[in-house]
C-alpha cells in the first residue's frame, strides 16, 4: 500500500484514493490501518473514500464514546463486536455495501488487537481504522496485529497536491507530464508557488486556510496550533521516563538543521549527551510520524541498507511548514522570493526535498560522506539501475564539488542535482528544478 497525502476539507482529488479503491476491490483485503502524524488528514481521507465508494459509512470514534472501550474489554469475537458497534453507531452494517470506520483506535488498544480476528473470521467486512501514534504501537506494542492488516502511511501534501489545493491544476498537470521546455516558460511563477509551499507546508488545515484567505499569518497560526498539539502528546502518550527527552529532541530540531553539517549531534540536545540517552526518544518521534531518520551509507552497493551506518544520521521533520514554524521563519521572506531559500542556509530546501522523496517513493532516503567527511552527498535513492546520488542546491548555483567527487569515485549509473535552475542534462549529471522533483522521482 503506497504512501500518500490528503487535504483537510474541500473537494480535491488525492493520489491515494486510487490505492484505497484497490484495497476495496482486493479479494485478499485485510483490515486497513492508516498511519500518520496527528492532523495529517486521516479522518477526512477515510470518510471521503467511504462517501465515494460505499452506500453507507458507519463511523465509530473511540475517543468520543466511552461504550467503545467497554465493548472491547470483553470477548473479541468479531460477530459480538459487530453487534455492539451497530448499537453504538445506531446503524446496520451490510458487509457488501458498508465501510466500517473505527477512528482514534489508539485510545482502545484491544480494538487494535481485534483486527487480527476480523481478518481471520470476518474478512467480508470492509474495515478501516485510523489513529494518531499508531506507529509507536507498531514499533513496540505487541497489541499491533502485524501481518493481519494492510497499512497505509499518510504524509502531508506534496508539492503536486499543494498546487491542486490552490487551484493550480494545469501547472500540476504540466509537472506530471515532465514537459521541461514548457515548464521553463512558467519558471518564475513555479518558483513563487514553491516559496509559498516552503512556508505553508503540506499540513492539510494550513493549506486549506491558506487557500481560503491567502494569508501566511493565518497558515502560521494553524501550524503553531498543530505544534502545540504534538507537544501535548509528548506528555499524554509517551511514558514519563522519556517524555522529557522527546521534548528535548523536538526542541533541538531547528538548531540541528540550521548547521552547515546537518548530521544529528546528541550533544546539541543536551551537553554531554550520548546516543543511548535519546535513542528511545527518537524512535518514539519516528513512530509518531514526526521525524524521518536519514542514515549514512558507507558503500554504494545494492542493497544500500546492508552498508548503513546507523550511528551517523540526519534527522528531518515530517513537514517543511512545521519546521518553519519551529524556526520562527518570518513571513516577510515571501516578499523577496529568493531569500526564502538562501537565508535559511538550505535547511528548508533539504527538508522540502526529503519530504517529496518520502511522499513519492514510499521510503526514507540515505546519504553519503566518506570516512573523513570532506564531502557530502545530501541524499541517495535506490533505483533498478543502482544507487542515485542527489545534491540539493538552494539557489541557481550549479557548482557541485561533493557530487562531482562522488561521481568520480563511484561512477553511479545516474546522478541528480536539484536546484532553482531549469532542467538540463550535463554529461553524467541531470539538473532538475526544485519544483519538478516530484515528477522526476515518480519515473
Amino acid at each position: 500500500m503506497e504512501f500518500c497525502a490528503t487535504k483537510y476539507n474541500g473537494y480535491m482529488e488525492r493520489h491515494c484514493l486510487k490505492s484505497l479503491e484497490n484495497w476495496k476491490n482486493n479479494k485478499f483485503r485485510k483490515p486497513l490501518v492508516i498511519l500518520g502524524p496527528r492532523q495529517v488528514g486521516k479522518t477526512w481521507l477515510i470518510q471521503e473514500f467511504g462517501k465515494r465508494n460505499y452506500e453507507k459509512v458507519v463511523y465509530v470514534n473511540c475517543q468520543r464514546n466511552p461504550d467503545v472501550n467497554q465493548l472491547f474489554e470483553g470477548d473479541l469475537d468479531p460477530n459480538r463486536l459487530l453487534q455492539g458497534l451497530q448499537i453504538i453507531a445506531k446503524a446496520t452494517i451490510d458487509p457488501a455495501r458498508t465501510l466500517l470506520v473505527i477512528d482514534e483506535i489508539q485510545d482502545v488498544p484491544r480494538a487494535l488487537t481485534s483486527l487480527k480476528y476480523f481478518q481471520e473470521l470476518r474478512p467480508d467486512i470492509h474495515l478501516a481504522t485510523a489513529g494518531s501514534l499508531l506507529g509507536v504501537a507498531l514499533h513496540k506494542d505487541n497489541s499491533f496485529p502485524v501481518g493481519k492488516v494492510n497499512i497505509l502511511n499518510l504524509h502531508p501534501l506534496d508539492f503536486d497536491e499543494f498546487l491542486r489545493g490552490l487551484g493550480e491544476e494545469h501547472l500540476a498537470d504540466l509537472l506530471l507530464e515532465k514537459d521541461y521546455g514548457l515548464m521553463s516558460t512558467f519558471h518564475n511563477h513555479l518558483v513563487e508557488l514553491l516559496n509559498e509551499y516552503i512556508f505553508v507546508g503540506g499540513m492539510p488545515e494550513a493549506v486549506s486556510i491558506y487557500r481560503e484567505e491567502r494569508s501566511v499569518a493565518a497558515a502560521r497560526k494553524v501550524q503553531l496550533e498543530i505544534v502545540r498539539g504534538y507537544e501535548n502528546d509528548f506528555a499524554k502518550y509517551a511514558t514519563p521516563s522519556i517524555s522529557r527527552q522527546i521534548a528535548q529532541v523536538w526542541e533541538s530540531m531547528p538548531a540541528q538543521l540550521a548547521r552547515e553539517n546537518r548530521r544529528f549531534v546528541f550533544g546539541h540536545v543536551r551537553e554531554g549527551a550520548r546516543s543511548r540517552d535519546f535513542e528511545d526518544a527518537i524512535s518514539w518521534l519516528q513512530g509518531a510520524g514526526l521525524v524521518h531518520k536519514v542514515t549514512r551509507f558507507t558503500k554504494p552497493a545494492h542493497p544500500a541498507r546492508s552498508y548503513e551506518d546507523p550511528k551517523i544520521f540526519k534527522l528531518f521533520l515530517h513537514d517543511v511548514g512545521i519546521l518553519g514554524a519551529l524556526t520562527k521563519l518570518d513571513p516577510t521572506v515571501l516578499v523577496n522570493r529568493s531569500r526564502t531559500f538562501v537565508e535559511s542556509h538550505g535547511a528548508l530546501t533539504e527538508q522540502y526535498v526529503l519530504q517529496q522523496i518520502v511522499a513519492t517513493r514510499n521510503e526514507v532516503p540515505m546519504y553519503w560522506t566518506p570516512e573523513k567527511p570532506t564531502a557530502e552527498v545530501d541524499f541517495a535513492i535506490e533505483r533498478p539501475s543502482g544507487l542515485v546520488p542527489i545534491e540539493v542546491k538552494a539557489s541557481e548555483n550549479l557548482k557541485s564539488k561533493s557530487l562531482r567527487s562522488y561521481i568520480d569515485r563511484f561512477q553511479p549509473p545516474e546522478a541528480a542535482r536539484f536546484s532553482l535552475s531549469n532542467y538540463r542534462v550535463q554529461e553524467d549529471l541531470v539538473n532538475v528544478p526544485l519544483y519538478a522533483i516530484g515528477s522526476w522521482l515518480r519515473r
